[in-house]
């Protein structure tokens, strides 16, 4: 079965972006995020309406993080540490060696190749560091972005659920992209 043990929190760095670990002064930029109509409409969650349910967010990622339970990464340029967005894995099915990928990006920051860019090494981090065989994305079929971003990263379409998630007075429609580790 796989064992997770996160150890320091690893920062990646890629041609532009900074991976990081999300830390108490990104609350405005997680309320901001978090908060956005756009960057939220295929986030089938509530929206923050306060900075201290950002910060309740950021602690519950910190927590999973120190239970080694989840991980979840700011989101930066290099030369400007401000959290643009964020990315992580959690969700894991140690039984099966798979986890789940998940990711968000303030919206104007989109279709700037951002996301693909951070999603690189996250998936190089689940499959070499935390040793996946397998990562999976459940994203709303509307989010074209979400898609276009998994396939260009090689993930494949794995299954459309009908109605399957309940979120706020209606039923859902889900899709799951999984991506195997190269052998």
């Amino acid at each position: 079965m796989l064992e997770i043990n996160f150890g320091n929190f690893p920062s990646i760095e890629t041609e532009r972006l900074m991976l990081r670990q999300i830390v108490e002064a990104d609350v405005n930029d997680i309320f901001m995020l978090r908060s956005d109509e756009e960057a939220m409409k295929y986030i089938d969650r509530p929206r923050t309406k306060t900075s201290e349910e950002a910060l309740e967010l950021i602690n519950k990622f910190h927590d999973l993080y120190e239970k080694n339970e989840a991980i979840t990464w700011a989101i930066c340029y290099r030369e400007d540490a401000r959290l643009i967005g964020n990315i992580g894995i959690w969700n894991f099915d140690k039984p099966n060696y798979r986890a789940e990928l998940g990711y968000m990006l303030k919206p104007s920051f989109h279709r700037l190749g951002i996301m693909n860019e951070a999603m690189k090494p996250v998936i190089n981090y689940g499959f070499n560091e935390l040793n996946l065989h397998s990562l999976q994305a459940n994203i709303n079929p509307l989010n074209e972005a979400s898609k276009s971003v998994l396939l260009k990263n090689n993930f494949v379409k794995e299954a459309y659920f009908k109605e399957n998630y309940f979120y706020n007075d209606k039923f859902l429609d889900s899709m799951i992209f999984s991506l195997v580790k190269p052998s």
